[in-house]
């Protein structure tokens, strides 16, 4: 049994020779600071709260601006809390934290109180966007002499919907800028990485060709050599839809990815692969957007009778097994013939 150096009482635990009473008798058990400098982004409107920038809504980052600036006796075992928060003005905010603790199986309350102050930054990432930061450049060519408009919007948008579903958890990347240059279009990116992916990305897409080349423009402080990469991604001429000369048969071009493409025999329909390796080797024939339409006359179960594009006569063309005619089909000329390409 202990004895209490200050009331004398009997005490069966004491802390510092007294009993508990007397012990927590004016003694604070948690402090917070005159005021807590809360800074916020004056671009994106993120908050910087403990290491980092996060998003959330003002109260809830003010909140959190002032707990994580509490300190609690390490003798007390937190329990709970409640929180008030007080407006003074827009950029002015009274917190007060009552803290709910254990001190040796004695629960008890303690009360705070800090000022949070907005004060307006720039986080490093908008900082680096509004400084036009980039370390790769995502360079999208065509095999042909342009690149047709439809492409540029298409691979654009493919780009910019990567970097959004990246940048989801990874604020650090983004797209700097986009320039339109002769031939096609140069993309500055915020990281490598995020540019190799995205030449990644095209290259499966568009069994495009890729290379790679480091730029050396500095160093770091610790004396590291600091590189910039160029992705140069060169679409292939031919695309998906086009008529394409395969192994010397006329075939409709049906899809491409990494790994090479599939091409419908217009002659027969039969549909088969092509290695990666061959697709270099595919010659156009026409162009999907060059396809002509015909008007469709009669329906069969093998064949439809169409109006010549051209000429106006009646031609009977072969229909592969399920294809479903509308009032127009695509048609192709392959040595003075017309042939449908489904």
């Amino acid at each position: 049994m202990n004895f209490c150096v200050k009331c004398g009482c009997d005490c069966e635990e004491s802390l510092e020779g007294m009993c508990i009473d007397c012990w927590l008798n004016g003694r604070k058990l948690t402090s917070l600071p005159h005021h807590v400098d809360l800074k916020t982004c004056t671009n994106c409107g993120e908050f910087y709260i403990g290491d980092r920038w996060v998003r959330t809504d003002l109260e809830d980052a003010v909140i959190k601006a002032a707990l994580n600036a509490r300190d609690i006796l390490k003798d007390a075992d937190y329990l709970a809390q409640e929180v008030s928060l007080e407006e003074n003005d827009p950029r002015v905010y009274t917190v007060t934290v009552w803290t709910h603790l254990d001190v040796m199986g004695h629960e008890t309350e303690d009360e705070a109180s800090t000022i949070v102050r907005l004060k307006n930054s720039v986080c490093k990432p908008c900082s680096r966007k509004l400084g036009s930061y980039y370390t790769s450049i995502l360079q999208i060519r065509s095999g042909a002499k342009e690149l047709s408009p439809e492409l540029k919007e298409e691979t654009l948008a493919m780009v910019e919907d990567s970097v959004a579903r990246q940048a989801v958890n990874n604020k650090q990347l983004f797209i700097t800028k986009m320039e339109i240059v002769p031939g096609g279009v140069d993309v500055y990116l915020s990281s490598i990485s995020l540019g190799k992916s995205l030449a990644k990305e095209l290259s499966d897409a568009y069994c495009a060709e890729t290379k790679e080349s480091p730029k050396l423009v500095g160093q770091t402080s610790d004396g590291q050599d600091m590189y910039r990469l160029t992705y140069l991604v060169r679409l292939p001429e031919y695309h998906v839809g086009d008529v394409v000369v395969c192994e010397g048969r006329y075939c409709k071009l049906t899809s491409v990815s990494g790994i090479g493409g599939r091409v419908l025999d217009l002659m027969n329909f039969r549909e088969h692969s092509v290695r990666r390796s061959e697709m270099e080797d595919l010659r156009i024939h026409e162009k999907s957007a060059d396809l002509m339409d015909a008007t469709v006359i009669n329906r069969s179960e093998s064949e439809i009778q169409v109006m010549h594009p051209s000429n106006y006569s009646m031609v009977d063309l072969r229909v592969p097994e399920g294809f479903e005619a509308g009032e127009t089909v695509k048609t192709v000329m392959i040595d003075d013939v017309l042939y449908l390409v489904p």
